[in-house]
């Protein structure tokens, strides 16, 4: 079978999360349906949306279900920048570097389409959040529409200053949302304790079903919707609500996630003897529990994970690569490395299947797999055209 070390990519469903999944599809009836079937249907949703809320420290009332992660993000962000426009202009989204893409590309689309001004905080070399440049963007604030960050760093792993981002922006009158996709799960997410105006999760990350999210938004957050037509929930999200998945959301939500550090620490002690040019990327200490994260140099990413992937091990290189042509993580550009270097990442990310024996899979193929990509070395960035 197998060795599946990408959980940050998704999580297999947990036995009961999927079981409550199986069983709550036979349940027939709209949750806005006030006959006797429809509330049934309504019962299981709003039984999700309570354990969704209670593992997140919110009230059942702030947790909006959305399709995703990306949905939810996109959701906040636009949302968000729409609804501060209502009153003057406010174009600035304040964002730091080396966000996810579901973040990324939604800025982005918003200063292609709305005239939005990104204004990016630079990142240090462990991939955090630059506080000194965050509260110089907003000394004068006026023009701000948001500000949005992640909780923690999807590919390096590194946790953010929560608190003090929201203090900051807070401060200057700024509504503030938080991508906790990465983090839900891993490590403790509290809506009230942080201060957030709105925050994303999604289910898949935690071992809930693929295709349900949410957006948790405080009482007083004002977004204007993406998709309309119902209003089914605080007229900020319209759609018949799915109630199977919203039920096996909140399953997984329930259950306990115990910490994989321990296995982690094993893991990175272990890549540091089998391999001594590895180089840890992200805090070494303040990072998420099941994410290990290496620069490999002489090496391609691509090429270590297609030799893993052929000696049964799945991991991540948290790279894109377009119409054949590598492309470094703009995470680690970010932080500072040279292209070269940030073209040799692995991303190795532990959860809740994870065992003893994975970590020594995947640590007796690591060395044949570098020394075999240190001999391909680096590939060429020139697209070879077709003839």
């Amino acid at each position: 079978m197998p060795v599946y070390l990408d959980h940050a990519a998704t999580t297999p469903i947990l036995p009961e999360a999927l079981a409550a999944f199986t069983a709550a599809l036979g349940t027939v009836g709209n949750p806005s349906s006030i006959h006797s079937a429809g509330q049934q249907a309504k019962m299981l949703l709003e039984d999700g949306r309570a354990a969704v809320a209670a593992s997140l420290d919110a009230e059942p009332v702030e947790v909006v279900f959305t399709s995703g992660g990306t949905e939810s993000i996109n959701l906040a962000v636009k949302g968000l920048f729409w609804a501060r426009q209502q009153d003057r202009p406010r174009p600035r989204i304040v964002v730091p570097a080396g966000e996810h893409h579901a973040t990324v590309d939604t800025v982005e689309w918003l200063e292609r389409h709305e005239g939005a001004v990104v204004d990016v905080v630079p990142l240090d070399a462990q991939g955090r959040v630059d506080l000194a440049g965050l509260e110089a963007r907003l000394t004068d604030a006026s023009d701000v529409a948001l500000v949005t960050f992640l909780w923690a760093n999807n590919e390096v792993g590194t946790i953010q200053p929560v608190s003090r981002i929201v203090e900051l922006a807070h401060a200057a009158g700024v509504p503030v949302h938080s991508d906790a996709v990465a983090a839900y799960g891993q490590v403790p997410v509290s809506f009230r304790q942080s201060g957030l105006d709105a925050l994303s999760v999604s289910a898949h990350k935690i071992g809930g079903p693929v295709g349900i999210g949410a957006l948790v938004l405080g009482r007083r957050a004002t977004v204007e919707p993406l998709i309309h037509g119902g209003g089914q929930q605080r007229q900020v999200r319209s759609g018949t609500q799915d109630a199977p998945a919203a039920a096996s959301f909140g399953v997984a939500a329930s259950m306990p996630h115990p910490s994989v550090a321990t296995l982690r620490d094993r893991l990175v002690d272990g890549v540091r003897t089998a391999v001594p040019s590895a180089v840890l990327m992200g805090d070494p200490v303040d990072r998420l529990p099941g994410n290990a994260h290496f620069t490999f140099p002489g090496c391609e990413g691509d090429s270590l994970l297609f030799l893993l992937d052929a000696a049964g091990v799945a991991v991540s290189t948290g790279s894109a690569c377009q119409a054949g042509v590598p492309e470094a993580s703009h995470v680690l550009l970010a932080m500072g490395l040279s292209e070269q270097d940030a073209r040799g990442a692995l991303r190795i990310t532990l959860g809740h299947t994870t065992t003893d024996a994975d970590v020594d899979a995947f640590l007796a193929a690591l060395p044949d797999a570098v020394a075999r990509a240190g001999a391909a070395g680096m590939a060429s960035r020139e697209p070879l055209l077709g003839r």
